[in-house]
């Protein structure tokens, strides 16, 4: 379903496409497949709370969301918490735009929530100058800008990196909104879920899959 509903974007994705009738066109996609678990038939919907989104240089959720639900209803779950999108109706993809077209599919609520331990962050790409008064923080931000940027990272990667014991300057790095959270997202208990995502750039005459390449 997952595969196929991307496949729908793609298709629909294009300069002057408006986004909420790509999300309306993954949406019936989505909701016309049926998984057997157990010997119960479960309808797959969408995942309503999350979305594709553009993509800029080095800020990998840019400011247009790719609703994958009927109607544009957009969201964005970033540093952990959930806030409205833009209502996306009438908002285009343009010419030399890069986006993220994502799709997810659940047997359960079609709506997901944060969940116990987190293990990824990334930088806040729009933060300006902001007063840290602990050493350890200032220290941890530094391998955060030299090693990643404003680039997806996770703690492993922080230990590649030599750092040890930098869990409270990590939190208190996200507390003053300098590192946004990413902890896992879950839909209801037992259910199962999929994504599927490829990254594309509308050129001038045509749209190109930039992720589907010799190794894919």
């Amino acid at each position: 379903a997952v595969v196929s509903t991307q496949s729908t974007g793609i298709k629909c994705a294009g300069i002057d496409a408006r986004l909420n009738e790509i999300g309306e066109a993954i949406q019936e996609v989505m909701e016309s497949y049926e998984v057997e678990l157990g010997g119960k038939n479960y309808q797959v919907k969408c995942i309503r709370n999350l979305n594709g989104h553009s993509i800029e240089p080095y800020k990998i959720h840019a400011g247009k969301t790719v609703p994958i639900i009927k109607g544009g209803e957009a969201f964005e779950i970033y540093g952990g918490k959930t806030v409205p999108g833009s209502n996306n109706e009438a908002i285009k993809m343009e010419e030399g735009e890069f986006y993220a077209i994502e799709t997810f599919g659940s047997t359960g609520k079609g709506l997901v929530h944060d969940d116990v331990d987190c293990s990824h962050y990334m930088k806040n790409f729009d933060i300006g100058h902001v007063p840290i008064r602990i050493n350890k923080a200032k220290g941890l931000l530094n391998t955060i800008n030299r090693q990643f940027g404003t680039l997806a990272f996770c703690k492993r990667w922080l230990e590649r990196a030599g750092e040890t014991k930098y869990l409270l300057a990590l939190k208190h790095l996200c507390d003053l909104g300098i590192v946004n959270d990413y902890p896992p997202l879950v839909d209801q208990k037992g259910c199962y879920t999929a994504q599927m995502e490829h990254t594309i750039v509308l050129r001038p005459t045509c749209k190109e899959v930039i992720s589907r390449g010799d190794d894919y």
